[in-house]
């Protein structure tokens, strides 16, 4: 970080204190889920509570444990975290941590859906709205995605509520529901995903009814009370997928149910990764890392097919997002290549209630009490994205410190 911030910063709109629903923060910066690759076993480590410890003592108003499966058929590989009984004394212990930093604390809620490498799967064979072939998977000796059955939709339903609960119970202030990048219930949003001709598929009021239905479920486990936000895409990044007129309908159909706010993303993880991360693609750390041998060969044989590349400005979710921002009066978090003070003041000039921000955080975990003091204007981050690649070695870290 170069250059000198104004002596104003302290009076910039992002630090001013913001609220979701009944829970007040410090200021309008979030630090948005992004895979730490800090839970070996499934486990919370020491390494991912210093690691929210640290967002928080430098002054983001809250920072996210990213994605926490509700389930262990709903994690995207068997060494991912799952919701359960075992690990909330050490999510007790992150929480903890946070909140004497004076920040809080949400957690991320997901289920991957058909794009699973867990060959412990029953039959290895992933879940998904419609039966289809698993690209993701395909390598990893879970082919197949088999459509799922009524009492397969309320199973999940069910553990989400669960999963929130817990959550709750462990200390968190507030819960994330993933409805992006091509997880579950964002595969239901998905017409190219969803292929399904009963009430779960079809029009956009069926394809909706799951992701409501979470979000019903869920807020029936935590009380009103209980800050509920959702991650959802714009766009999807791919012919087929959804584009910006359904997210904004959809948008609306999520402040309609109540939730405190919706946080705008994009990119459909088996399809368009790079789409929500913008800049180079570190392939060769990719590979590096990549414990999957036959993984390892598409990568090295196929990589620049596979991932496409997308280039690299700031905010660059801005454009769609304006539009959301004047559809809808929920709060709304804006993401997405939010680097600098003068991004994040640009956010709170546009409309948007908070700012969420990932690579810039990793590179700067300090940051935003730099920026509140004056001593810096902007991140240190180039989009490099190789912590992409080091979420996979030993744990998400910027490559430049």
């Amino acid at each position: 970080m170069s250059k000198t911030a104004p002596a104003s910063a302290a009076r910039a709109k992002v630090f001013r204190p913001g609220h979701l629903g009944k829970l007040d923060l410090r200021n309008r910066v979030i630090k948005t889920a992004t895979y730490e690759g800090m839970a070996p076993g499934g486990l919370p480590s020491q390494a991912l509570i210093e690691h929210h410890r640290n967002l928080a003592a430098g002054g983001v108003a809250m920072t996210t444990v990213a994605y926490c499966a509700v389930s262990p058929n709903g994690r995207t590989f068997e060494a991912q975290m799952y919701m359960r009984d075992a690990i909330l004394p050490r999510l007790h212990d992150l929480c903890e941590a946070v909140h004497a930093e004076g920040a809080a604390v949400s957690i991320q809620l997901g289920h991957c859906g058909y794009f699973s490498r867990n060959t412990t799967l029953p039959r290895r064979c992933s879940l998904g709205p419609s039966f289809r072939i698993n690209e993701y998977g395909l390598m990893s000796g879970v082919p197949f995605t088999r459509a799922m059955r009524p009492d397969d939709i309320a199973r999940v339903v069910e553990e989400f509520g669960a999963a929130a609960a817990m959550s709750a119970s462990a200390g968190f202030d507030a819960v994330e529901l993933h409805l992006g990048h091509g997880y579950l219930l964002s595969q239901f949003l998905c017409p190219a995903t969803n292929r399904r001709r009963d009430a779960w598929g079809g029009s956009l009021e069926n394809r909706l009814r799951l992701p409501l239905a979470v979000v019903s479920r869920v807020r029936d486990r935590v009380g009103q009370d209980f800050p509920v936000l959702c991650k959802m895409n714009l766009r999807d990044g791919f012919r087929g997928g959804l584009e910006l007129d359904e997210s904004i309908k959809i948008a609306q159909a999520l402040q309609d149910a109540g939730v405190d706010a919706i946080v705008l993303s994009g990119g459909f993880t088996s399809k368009s990764p790079f789409y929500l991360f913008r800049g180079a693609r570190p392939l060769k750390e990719m590979i590096e890392v990549e414990h999957n041998p036959l993984q390892r060969v598409s990568l090295r044989f196929f990589g620049n097919r596979i991932i496409r590349e997308y280039p690299f400005k700031e905010m660059f979710f801005l454009e769609d997002a304006r539009e959301v921002r004047r559809a809808v009066r929920v709060p709304l978090v804006l993401l997405g290549g939010i680097l600098s003070l003068d991004n994040m003041e640009t956010a709170m000039d546009e409309g948007f209630d908070f700012v969420a921000m990932g690579r810039a955080l990793i590179a700067d975990p300090d940051l935003i009490h730099r920026l509140q003091r004056g001593e810096a204007i902007r991140s240190r981050c180039i989009s490099c994205n190789k912590c992409v690649a080091e979420m996979d070695r030993n744990g998400v870290r910027c490559v430049l410190v």
